[in-house]
């Protein structure tokens, strides 16, 4: 296994809508037409994944009514590309490495609420299809997108 101390821990999380979309964030700030992600984010000192997971999916969607329907069992790990400008770069972070859960959507749509936070991670949303997910995300990202499919595609009826 290689060296994973230089990235930063973080989880990801793909929400499935009862009929198999999934949930999809339209970036604050970003410019199309890579603006568009699943929910992820950072995880504590200490802080188990799967509780992380459920935080950042609250904080960044409104989003309490999930459950757990499965994860992906090893590190999936990204770059920054050279030049890229982010708070985690500046820390001294070479990319992510990410746990993703695959959850499933068990409230209404009017509990979905973006403004969670003093600055919104996301400033619209949309149910979409997941296959269609690795060609909205900035390119950087779309390799774990594309792993991340293929790990979930069952629960996309």
């Amino acid at each position: 296994m290689s060296d994973l101390t230089d990235y930063r821990p973080n989880v990801g999380v793909v929400l499935f809508h009862q009929d198999g979309r999934v949930w999809l964030g339209r970036r604050a700030g970003t410019p199309a037409p890579y603006n568009w992600q699943f929910p992820q984010g950072g995880v504590d000192d200490g802080e188990d994944l799967e509780v992380a997971a459920f935080r950042e999916l609250e904080e960044e969607t409104g989003v309490r009514s999930a459950r757990l329907l499965s994860r992906t069992k090893e590190w999936l790990t990204y770059d920054f590309p050279a030049g890229h400008k982010s708070s985690k770069v500046y820390k001294g972070w070479k990319g992510q490495k990410q746990i993703w859960f695959a959850l499933q959507f068990e409230g209404e749509d009017h509990e979905i609420n973006l403004d969670q936070h003093e600055t919104p991670e996301f400033d619209a949303w949309r149910w979409g299809s997941l296959i269609e997910a690795p060609g909205l995300v900035v390119p950087f990202k779309k390799p774990i997108y594309e792993l991340v499919h293929r790990a979930f595609s069952d629960f996309a009826r």
